[in-house]
């Protein structure tokens, strides 16, 4: 159990709120199935093309790779790269939140989040605490997915949200830009992830950290020791 009694609680989303198997088995799989066809019907709109040309540019295709069949297909192939291998790339991140849209619009896709997380999220809301998201998934793609669980839409409990625009989840500075955007001290904010190194950085930048326990989650790995919770209803505020 960790009793906390700072200002703001910042979430992240796979292996903490939401199961892995969720974003792996759902999520990433209905990417990789509607990708290609996606950039080839969506080629004229200009956020689209923004998205195509910052992942042609990361994995080395011309700017231009979206306006030709041929091109389209090498950035699919791209994209199903950097997926395989679980890349952090800003630019497919942001096309995947575009794609992931239609999916939760048309219901095919509901986002999953464990059991214990609407009531607390409610709680901490509640009692007046600041509750945001930092996540390698895109904003767009965290407010879909909030807006669209299996509990319903969640997003008015949240205050806001940060992707690896603000910076690596395994940086000490993105975590510091972070509590200056909240306007809270770093110590007077929790950090809950699953993940060892992104901990690390919170607590290096001054943060108060909590390690996500959750079903099919990985060894964490990183250097200190972070207090595990298995359920957000052991965090008392």
């Amino acid at each position: 159990m960790i009793v906390f009694d700072g200002g703001g609680i910042l979430l992240d989303v796979e292996g903490t709120t939401s199961s892995i198997s969720f974003v792996y088995d759902v999520l990433f799989d209905h990417a990789k199935r509607h990708v290609g066809e996606f950039l080839a019907a969506r080629r004229g709109d200009p956020a689209v093309r923004a998205a195509a040309a910052a992942l042609a540019s990361a994995t080395g295709l011309p700017a231009d790779a979206i306006d030709t069949p041929e091109g389209t297909g090498h950035l699919t192939l791209a994209a199903l790269d950097l997926m395989n291998r679980d890349v952090k790339e800003t630019a497919l991140k942001t096309l995947q939140g575009m794609i992931w849209r239609g999916g939760y619009e048309s219901g095919e896709i509901v986002a999953h989040v464990f059991d214990d997380v609407p009531p607390a999220l409610d709680q901490w809301a509640d009692s007046g605490l600041d509750v945001r998201i930092y996540s390698s998934g895109s904003i767009e793609a965290q407010r879909l997915f909030f807006a669209h669980t299996s509990h319903g839409d969640l997003t008015p409990r949240l205050r806001g949200h940060y992707d690896t625009t603000t910076g690596p989840k395994r940086e000490p500075e993105s975590y510091a830009a972070i509590a200056a955007d909240m306007g809270l001290e770093p110590r007077r904010i929790l950090f809950v992830s699953d993940v060892g190194a992104e901990l690390d950085a919170a607590r290096h930048a001054g943060m108060a950290t909590a390690l996500a326990v959750r079903p099919g989650n990985r060894d964490p790995g990183g250097v200190f020791v972070h207090e595990p919770v298995s359920s957000f209803a052991e965090i008392v505020t």
